[in-house]
């Protein structure tokens, strides 16, 4: 290794030339990260000061020829090149724009910074980026008009520094001395000595400046041989990338590697740590090469990126994804990588492959419904796989479904219609998506929502008119307080500030009232002649009957569900009163529940046979209910607890009721704000895993 302080033109200076290898992510720099070197260039010269580092560029020398050009791999480093690159070649264009500046050669910037005077072909640049990337820089280089339509953050920051040039801030002749003072050390490795991959791991250890997958596609192409990296990347990689969503291209496909390495280890991987998770997952898993491993990720991307951008030459497949992608169903995606790939291997059919998503659509939307909490919905889909019988595969997706408990529970016609009619649906985030799905189902015809707005049959407003009041009877408020945002009172229209708090009669015959619509969600409003509380729960009715077949209840006779049932004895069902508790405890354990519960809505609570239970995805921490105490243990390392009132007691390999490692007690209700400090770590570490 060769690491020497310089600038970047003591680094261009010389028959040389940078490239980037196909394995390292496109310049990703925005107009954000220009205005910060911008701004460094401009306080170093109004204040005077003799140099500001920016960095390090790490390059591999490739063999040396008796003539031509020194070529160097970059392996980090290439955002800031790049960007003072362009830099520079606005600098140029203004010298050549404005030839009356004597101040700036553009002559030495063109030949000595941005090209090799006296080559031809790719070996005439000094920086040869990868992709659309390159012909974009080389076409600023040559000063060729670029097509219409391109984007790239390479034209955006190039014309960001060239109105920030035309601004006279600074002189050209300042710039191009202070570009001079920026200090950067270059650190030449022998490839021959060096583990570029180490190297390149340790820069890049905090994770921040690459994405994951930017990690993960560097260790995948790095170490390949030369010709069998161009193969991967050009065959696999390049394709798999461009699957992707230019402008969220590194977030979404951070969340496909994390859902395929859960699918693959049935185990959800810390986001922070998913490409450690896919390192240690290479080194065991079923691929005898790097190929077939990128020939495995490119299969499962295709089935990712059909799922998250609703890509399906199949309406009925693409109506799903939309079903989806509208409930936010992200939890879901690892089974349904798993499906997707079973169905193209033809184990399942059609048929059935929108069966099961539909009972997973079905799945959340009624937990949803009836408000039944989250937080296990990722691990319950994370392990789902393992439940699939392949000699009876459809038929172990329902009884998996079916056999949910408690939190998990996959809540019944009955429940899921009580919820229904009852719910405050005005007030959900899906309340449009719901809506939509009710006019639109088997509907030949199918709405486009965004074109109405939602209407209230009976208004919001509170100070209702008489006739209103005469409708709705004497109890017109709490009438109008219980059944205003259920589902019985809601409607589209596109008459919506027409109507307004119009009595009912007029917004039926009104010029676009109920009458006049075409809107089957209006088919039982048009036959009345008054809107009141019966009305409500009749229509309520109607519309759930319509939601069960929509998102449907999964169907097994006894028979075909009696193989999936546990063999295990029927767990007892317990309480809070099966415990030892008296007056004093029980106050004390009320007052302790309520803030546990209220720390979130994804918190649930199970009452076990020793002890009460408060967990996420798992316990956080455990209640045993004493004689004269509450005892508590917290499910985390006593090490990593932060006990600043020294309340906690370290119980590791003690044998105690409940879970984790710190034990401590509540006596009096005085204690509980120093004990939810502790519980809320537990909570908190849980809720960020």
């Amino acid at each position: 290794m060769d690491a020497r302080k310089g600038n970047i033109y003591e680094i261009l200076n010389g028959n040389k030339q940078f490239l980037i290898p196909v394995y390292q992510r496109f310049y990703s720099w925005d107009v954000e990260q220009c205005k910060r070197l911008w701004n460094d260039i401009v306080e170093m010269q109004k204040k005077n000061k003799t140099g500001h580092f920016v960095g390090s560029i790490v390059n591999i020398a490739e063999q040396a020829m008796p003539t031509g050009v020194q070529k160097y791999m970059i392996i980090d480093g290439q955002q800031r090149m790049t960007t003072l690159t362009l830099l520079l070649l606005a600098l140029r264009n203004y010298a050549v724009e404005n030839p009356e500046d004597q101040t700036i050669n553009a002559h030495r910037i063109d030949g000595m910074l941005l090209k090799n005077e006296f080559e031809t072909g790719d070996e005439r640049y000094k920086l040869l980026l990868t992709e659309t990337d390159r012909d974009v820089l080389i076409n600023l280089v040559e000063s060729k008009p670029i097509a219409d339509g391109v984007r790239s953050r390479i034209l955006d920051n190039y014309a960001y520094f060239s109105k920030r040039i035309a601004e006279k801030e600074l002189s050209p002749a300042e710039i191009y001395e202070s570009i001079g003072k920026l200090q950067i050390v270059n650190i030449t490795l022998d490839r021959s000595v060096d583990d570029a991959q180490a190297i390149f791991e340790s820069l890049n250890s905090t994770g921040k400046e690459l994405s994951e997958s930017d990690l993960i596609r560097n260790y995948v192409l790095m170490g390949l041989e030369p010709v069998e990296q161009t193969y991967v990347y050009e065959h696999l990689w390049r394709p798999m990338e461009q699957l992707f969503v230019y402008e969220t291209q590194d977030t979404v496909m951070d969340a496909f590697f994390r859902n395929y390495l859960t699918m693959k280890i049935a185990r959800i991987p810390k986001q922070e740590r998913v490409y450690e998770e896919f390192k240690l997952y290479h080194l065991n898993c079923e691929f005898a090469t790097i190929r077939e491993l990128c020939q495995d990720l490119f299969e499962y991307a295709k089935y990712y990126t059909n799922i998250v951008f609703k890509r399906s030459t199949d309406s009925k497949l693409k109506h799903l994804y939309e079903d989806i992608v509208d409930l936010r169903m992200e939890v879901s995606y690892p089974f349904l990588l798993k499906i997707h790939h079973d169905h193209a291997e033809g184990i399942i059919s059609d048929e059935e492959l929108y069966e099961i998503l539909r009972y997973c659509i079905s799945y959340v939307f009624r937990r949803s419904i009836c408000d039944i909490p989250t937080n296990s919905l990722n691990k319950t889909f994370a392990t789902f796989r393992n439940s699939i019988r392949m000699d009876d595969y459809m038929n172990s997706v329902k009884a998996f479904f079916m056999l949910q408990e408690t939190y998990k529970e996959y809540p019944d016609d009955d429940k899921f219609a009580e919820a229904f009619v009852a719910r405050d649906i005005y007030n959900m985030r899906a309340r449009n998506y719901i809506l939509s799905r009710l006019e639109n189902h088997e509907n030949k015809a199918p709405i486009t929502i965004e074109n109405y707005t939602i209407e209230h049959i009976m208004p919001q407003n509170k100070n209702l008119s008489v006739e209103w009041q005469n409708d709705l009877g004497s109890d017109w408020k709490e009438v109008q307080k219980k059944y205003l945002h259920t589902i019985g009172n809601l409607t589209l229209t596109a008459y919506n500030s027409e109507m307004s708090d119009k009595p009912f009669i007029e917004k039926l015959n009104m010029e676009g009232g109920f009458k006049q619509s075409a809107l089957r969600l209006n088919k039982y409003v048009v036959l009345l002649s008054e809107w009141n509380e019966k009305h409500i729960k009749e229509r309520a009715k109607i519309l759930c009957d319509e939601a069960e077949k929509i998102w449907p209840y999964p169907v097994l006779t006894d028979a075909e569900l009696e193989p999936y049932k546990s063999k295990d004895k029927q767990i007892p069902k317990y309480s809070l009163d099966t415990y030892d508790i008296n007056a004093f405890t029980r106050m004390l354990f009320e007052a302790l529940d309520k803030r546990i519960r209220n720390l979130s809505p994804d918190v649930t609570r199970e009452f076990k046979k020793l002890y009460v239970a408060y967990k996420l995805d798992t316990n956080f921490v455990d209640v045993v209910i004493q004689k004269q105490r509450l005892r508590i243990s917290v499910n985390m390392k006593f090490a990593d607890i932060y006990d600043p009132n020294g309340i906690c007691r370290d119980i590791t390999n003690l044998g105690r009721w409940g879970n984790g490692d710190v034990e401590l007690y509540m006596e009096h209700t005085s204690d509980i704000d120093q004990v939810m400090e502790i519980i809320e770590q537990s909570y908190k570490a849980q809720a960020d895993e």
